[in-house]
């Protein structure tokens, strides 16, 4: 089957008074029904501005998407015009944002603006829209449904209104679902519930997921495949056991040995202290990359052609890409 999602060739920039931001460069990756792909990398690496890329709510100016096409069942969302767009967003692929406070209308109550999506992309009536609302509510493992439905954001805990962001996100049922950092501030119990809850939805209507995530626990637990992006270029992409078993990009090995680790499971006196490794410096600004690898500047493993000439992302080994000298 052919992919859900084709991403190929996506560069993102932003024009600002510093110089020209280059926030994504030539990002590619495909995403089939009911997998999730996950997307990691430090702040800044452009994980978020890919996301908002696919969904083509990048402001402009003083953004701009430069290349590239975004295929979702064939149909490139870089081509469509705007209001062809508004009626894909929500229907066809949809996103959870970071901070469901922020991204839900405080005005209206919950079950209203659930039900304004249904309306929208489903052309359903009024009564069928409020009744959809409140069943995606109860999907979501939201108690009390009907009543939650006509409460107002402020009156919901975090938790409660990161589930109704999935059940707005979900309700007309989307081939692809964005998920941008969704347990973001949720207490460690509460983001199980989310995750598990993603999961449990995705299985049922065989969404497929694009995590856009910093917690590689989380990317562990969740996902097929991953893509590691760094400066806005991606560095190494491979199944997650491969990912988590052998890790090629010295940036991705510098993020794993950041993790903290159970000293027993590591093969050590559990009394010994195991000091954690940290990655030197910071990613660099997007207005100004060095030349050659971007990462050559923090990388312990850099040579005198890193710092030169990029290198290219290529196979390393089955099914497993990166973009190093030294890979």
């Amino acid at each position: 089957m052919a992919p859900v999602l084709e991403v190929s060739g996506l560069s993102t920039v932003f024009h600002t008074r510093r110089g020209l931001v280059r926030a994504v460069q030539d990002v590619s990756f495909t995403v089939d029904a009911g997998e999730t792909l996950a997307i990691v990398g430090e702040s800044g690496c452009g994980k978020t501005i890919t996301a908002l890329s696919l969904m083509r709510l990048i402001p402009m100016p003083p953004g701009e998407i430069t290349s590239g096409s975004v295929k979702l069942d064939g149909q490139d969302l870089l081509k469509v015009d705007e209001p062809t767009m508004r009626t894909l967003r929500g229907s066809k692929i949809a996103m959870i944002f970071q901070e469901p406070m922020t991204a839900l209308n405080p005005l209206l109550t919950v079950g209203k603006q659930i039900a304004e999506m249904v309306v929208l992309h489903d052309k359903a009536s009024a009564q069928v829209a409020r009744k959809r609302a409140v069943e995606m509510l109860h999907h979501v493992r939201i108690p009390e449904p009907e009543r939650r439905a006509r409460e107002y954001p402020h009156q919901m805990s975090g938790g409660m209104r990161q589930r109704a962001m999935i059940a707005m996100a979900l309700a007309c049922r989307p081939k692809v679902l964005v998920a941008d950092e969704p347990t973001t501030a949720l207490d460690v119990t509460i983001q199980a519930q989310i995750l598990d809850l993603i999961g449990d939805l995705q299985r049922e209507f065989g969404t497929a997921v694009v995590l856009i995530t910093h917690d590689l626990g989380v990317v562990a637990e969740t996902a097929q495949r991953v893509v590691v992006m760094y400066a806005g270029r991606k560095v190494e992409e491979a199944p997650v056991g491969e990912i988590f078993a052998r890790p090629l990009h010295p940036y991705l090995r510098g993020l794993l040995n950041s993790i903290p680790h159970v000293n027993s499971a590591r093969g050590v006196d559990v009394d010994e202290p195991v000091r954690l490794q940290e990655i030197s410096g910071i990613v660099p600004p997007l207005n100004d990359l060095p030349p050659g690898c971007a990462f050559s500047p923090r990388c312990s493993m850099s040579e005198a052609r890193c710092t030169q000439t990029r290198p290219p992302f290529e196979q390393k080994a089955d099914d497993h890409f990166a973009a190093c000298w030294r890979a």
